[in-house]
């Protein structure tokens, strides 16, 4: 099996979700998948079109060992390559079928009709609208917005998993129909939301590039038109581990700065980037002016969220994911509302870090009878 190296992340991710799990069992079901992704010269001459295609390789490359490009005319034929090397660069011994292979779930974008007889999910956007169907075609739009085209390709890749774990997953029903906008979240209507073609976004911060800084990233490199200055403030490197949800790392990127990584994706945009690889608090306190006009936070535990409040920016956007659920959330300076923090304060009673400090020092004092400590032999005090 063409297996990522990276596979056991990807399989501890997994075992939450999927009942009776097994990492045999696991491996040989996705051994047995051949994933097609058929797509067309409407597609890839659409820029929505070749979002959905970018964001649907990377997304299916890091699980599947097999997947099928089909292209549907001669237009498409020479988006291929393109397509193959993103594939590669994520996961190297993945096998691209060449044959007629049967294909057990396919993936379709774009106008034309796919001749592949197994569950096919049709995917497609209009500027901010993700739209996905079970039934048929449903056609990329020609904005420069690649909002709803990359969600309807995680859409999509959310429902080849569904199919392909169906008796393995409490609630695995696929989806029939997706019409949801991203900026909105309203469903089935028409797209009247802004344009984003000259946008400025003034002096932004973006705390954080892990999986959901990355999928920021991806989403401003697509949209070549916005200005202004973005800094990234982060202080790791990526990990062989973070491939499993980083959509913009492949194994090149194993070993270098997240910040550089970032920089590289928005390397044709308009925006003036700028890459600090450095903790908040040290950048907040090298820069050495507390004039935050904007800050994104995609940091994934509360007290570094808390900190970013405590800069006290006039607004800041906040996203999480966790098992179950996914957020946003908006927080102005003197909007009268709850702050960045608030959504973080603890319940109930805590041991201040000197208590938890002294705990942790006892719990690595010897067992003078065995010579063994506590920490190690799994006993807590």
């Amino acid at each position: 099996m063409a297996r990522a190296n990276f596979m056991d992340r990807a399989a501890s991710a997994a075992s939450r979700a999927l009942t009776n799990f097994k990492m045999s069992a696991f491996e040989d079901r996705l051994a047995a998948q051949v994933i097609g992704v058929s797509f067309d010269g409407a597609a890839v001459q659409s820029r929505e079109g070749r979002a959905s295609l970018d964001m649907i390789i990377r997304l299916l490359s890091r699980l599947y060992p097999t997947i099928a490009l089909r292209p549907l005319d001669a237009k498409a034929k020479d988006h291929v390559p393109i397509l193959e090397f993103l594939a590669k660069s994520i996961n190297p011994e993945i096998e691209l079928a060449k044959t007629r292979k049967a294909v057990t779930v396919s993936v379709v974008v774009g106008s034309s009709p796919s001749r592949i007889k197994c569950p096919t999910f049709f995917i497609g956007s209009e500027g901010w609208r993700a739209k996905l169907s079970s039934r048929g075609l449903v056609g990329s739009g020609k904005s420069m917005n690649p909002f709803g085209a990359g969600a309807a390709s995680c859409f999509a890749a959310a429902n080849v998993f569904r199919t392909v774990f169906a008796d393995q997953l409490e609630q695995g029903d696929a989806d029939e129909l997706i019409d949801l906008s991203m900026l909105t979240y309203a469903q089935g209507t028409p797209d009247s939301g802004p344009g984003l073609e000259g946008t400025d976004i003034g002096e932004t911060h973006l705390v954080g590039l892990g999986a959901i800084g990355n999928g920021a990233i991806w989403a401003l490199a697509r949209t070549a038109s916005i200005k202004g200055s973005l800094r990234l403030v982060d202080d790791e490197e990526v990990d062989l581990s973070n491939l499993q949800r980083y959509v913009l790392a492949g194994q090149c990127d194993v070993g270098s700065p997240k910040v550089d990584l970032a920089r590289a994706a928005l390397v044709d945009t308009a925006l003036e980037v700028s890459a600090h690889c450095v903790k908040w608090d040290v950048y907040v306190s090298d820069r050495n002016d507390w004039m935050f006009e904007r800050v994104a936070v995609a940091l994934d535990n509360a007290p570094d969220r808390i900190a970013a409040q405590g800069a006290l920016p006039k607004w800041i956007v906040n996203a999480w994911t966790q098992e179950l659920d996914l957020g946003v959330s908006r927080h102005g300076f003197d909007d009268g509302r709850a702050c960045l923090a608030c959504l973080y304060l603890p319940h109930g009673k805590i041991k201040t870090k000197t208590r938890r400090l002294l705990r942790s020092s006892r719990c690595r004092r010897p067992n003078r009878r065995s010579g063994i400590s506590f920490r190690r032999t799994g006993r807590w005090m």
